[in-house]
C-alpha cells in the first residue's frame, strides 16, 4: 500500500513536520554548556513543552476537520519518538540520566516501528490508546528531568525517578500490546488485501 505524500499533505501533517524540524533546536539548548547552565535548561523544557504539545493539535486538526491519513498516522509516532529520543540521548549524554534507560525505551520504540514498516505494505498501524498514555508518561517524566533539577528541592527529583519508572514499565508493557495484536492482524483472513486502522 503506497502512500501518495502530495496528495495527503494538510495542516495536521504539517504540524506533524514542525514537530520534527524544530528537533535540533531542542537539543542545541539542551546540550548548552554540557547542561549546566540552568537558563538554557529552561529553555530546552520551552521547546521540549511547545515541540510535545504539538502533538494534541495535530490530533486536534486531523480530527476537527477530517483530516485523518495514512501519511498522518505514519508521521505522527516518527514525530513523538524522534522527539523522546532526541531528549533521552541528550540527557545520557550530559550525564543526568543513565545509558540503561535510554537503551530500554528506544529499543522498543525502534522495534514497534520497524514492525510498522513490514506491515505497511498491507496495513498502517497508528499509535493505539495505549501508545498515546505511554507518550504522555514519558514526556511527563522527561520534562522533569530535563529541568535543572540541581535548583529544586530534592523531592522533585524523587517524582522525577518514580515517573520514569512508571514510563518504561509502560512502554514495555504497550511495546507488548502492540506485538499481540499485530501478529493478530496477521493471522486474520484476508491481511494480505487488509489496509485498515489498527484501533
Amino acid at each position: 500500500m503506497a502512500i501518495s505524500i502530495r496528495s495527503q499533505w494538510n495542516r495536521a501533517n504539517a504540524v506533524t513536520t514542525a514537530r520534527i524540524a524544530i528537533i535540533p533546536f531542542f537539543v542545541w539548548a539542551l546540550l548548552a554548556d554540557d547542561g549546566s547552565n540552568a537558563t538554557w535548561r529552561y529553555v530546552a523544557t520551552a521547546i521540549f513543552a511547545l515541540a510535545a504539545g504539538t502533538d494534541k493539535v495535530d490530533g486536534y486538526l486531523a480530527r476537527k476537520y477530517n483530516l485523518v491519513t495514512d501519511l498522518g498516522k505514519l508521521l505522527d509516532p516518527i514525530a513523538d519518538k524522534a522527539l523522546i529520543g532526541a531528549a533521552l540521548v541528550g540527557l545520557c549524554l550530559i550525564g543526568d540520566l543513565p545509558w540503561w534507560v535510554t537503551i530500554v525505551i528506544l529499543a522498543r520504540e525502534l522495534g514497534i516501528t520497524i514492525m510498522r514498516f513490514i506491515m505497511l505494505k498491507h496495513v498502517v498501524l497508528p499509535a493505539s490508546r495505549g501508545g498515546k498514555w505511554k507518550t504522555a508518561v514519558q514526556v511527563g517524566a522527561i520534562g522533569l528531568f530535563l529541568l535543572p533539577l540541581w535548583t529544586f528541592p530534592d523531592f522533585v527529583t524523587v517524582i522525577a525517578i518514580v515517573l520514569m519508572g512508571l514510563a518504561i514499565a509502560v512502554t514495555l508493557a504497550t511495546g507488548v500490546d502492540y506485538v499481540v495484536r499485530a501478529m493478530a492482524i496477521t493471522r486474520a483472513p484476508g491481511y494480505e488485501r487488509k489496509s485498515s486502522d489498527f484501533a
